[in-house]
């Protein structure tokens, strides 16, 4: 299955079924939510392989949706047929999603499958960020539009007055080797919309100096461990982030980390001496980062012989993706 290009390009003739497959994405964290310099916000994050998203489009008299998510869907349709000025006759099946508000940016990645379907039905070209607006996505990172198309590590510039997408300042493949293992509570969802929007109203605003700090460990630390695929060097400098921002965020998550439970295996994960570790976005979701397959699988058997988290956690091993979300077409 062809990946889906980064930029707008013709598109091929209409299709009678198509189906998109998107990774999730993780959030590592904000570089400068000061914002004296003019751009707000600016996030690294990853792509990872799992979990996924995949649906099916095919033509249909009327917008329908059936699976996990059948709303957001339908809303999803109708938004991105007003924007390709098609009929927004669609019927979409979810065989597998993202779970959503979790800290995995589900949102973006159903929005943009969706669009990038319909594009593909009607022959449309298809660019994620000129759907973003259409779609309210990528108001503050623009990690997510990135992930879909190429996947990867990614670096954004932060968000100017012209709510333009943020640009996107660095994207490296992610080591092949290097394994995250994934902490979720599926009993709690994290910080979203209105709450989320009031938060960031009602947050102080972030120290310059933590900024800079952040930016300095971002190119000067966490860029080059992972062109070097350096692993400890990568995880300490992911894990001071983690702090700077997830102690800012406190006061509207219940302290460093959404769930309780999550942060029982976090401290375990440190006592373990693991570099790299934290959650993302608003979780619950936490992350440990580590350099391969075998010690991901002695870290899950660990935290499961404990019985971490009080039986509410389920782990994942997840590989990063250095591919973005793949279309096909019959």
């Amino acid at each position: 299955m062809p990946e889906l290009p980064s930029r707008s390009e013709p598109a091929a003739g209409p299709a009678t079924a198509v189906t998109v497959e998107a990774p999730a994405r993780l959030h590592f964290g904000f570089l400068d939510l000061h914002g004296g310099l003019g751009r707000r916000f600016g996030s690294i994050g990853l792509a990872i392989d799992a979990p996924a998203l995949q649906l099916t489009a095919e033509p249909a008299p009327d917008p329908s949706a059936e699976g996990p998510e059948a709303e957001r869907v339908l809303g999803y349709i109708r938004a991105a047929a007003g924007h390709l000025g098609v009929a927004a006759g669609a019927r979409i099946r979810v065989a597998e999603a993202i779970p959503a508000h979790a800290g995995f940016g589900s949102g973006t990645q159903l929005a943009l499958a969706v669009a990038a379907a319909l594009a593909r039905l009607h022959g449309r070209p298809f660019a994620p960020e000129d759907f973003s607006n259409a779609l309210d996505r990528g108001n503050r990172s623009g990690v997510g539009l990135r992930a879909f198309t190429e996947g990867g590590l990614i670096v954004d510039g932060g968000r100017d007055a012209t709510g333009a997408p943020p640009p996107v300042v660095a994207r490296l493949p992610y080591p092949e080797a290097w394994r995250v293992v994934l902490i979720l509570d599926e009993g709690m969802t994290g910080v979203h919309g209105t709450r989320e929007v009031e938060a960031f109203r009602d947050l102080p605003r972030f120290p310059e100096a933590q900024a800079a700090e952040i930016c300095r460990i971002v190119l000067m630390q966490v860029l080059p461990a992972a062109v070097t695929a350096e692993p400890d060097g990568f995880g300490a400098g992911i894990t001071r982030i983690q702090r700077l921002v997830g102690d800012h965020f406190a006061p509207h998550q219940g302290g460093r980390f959404a769930s309780p439970a999550v942060a029982e295996a976090l401290a375990r994960i440190a006592e373990l001496g693991i570099a790299g570790y934290g959650q993302s976005s608003w979780g619950p979701t936490g992350f440990a980062l580590v350099p391969d397959e075998g010690q991901a699988r002695a870290l899950v058997a660990d935290l499961e012989a404990r019985a971490v988290g009080a039986g509410r956690l389920r782990f994942l091993v997840a590989r990063g993706r250095n591919t973005g979300a793949r279309v096909s077409a019959a």
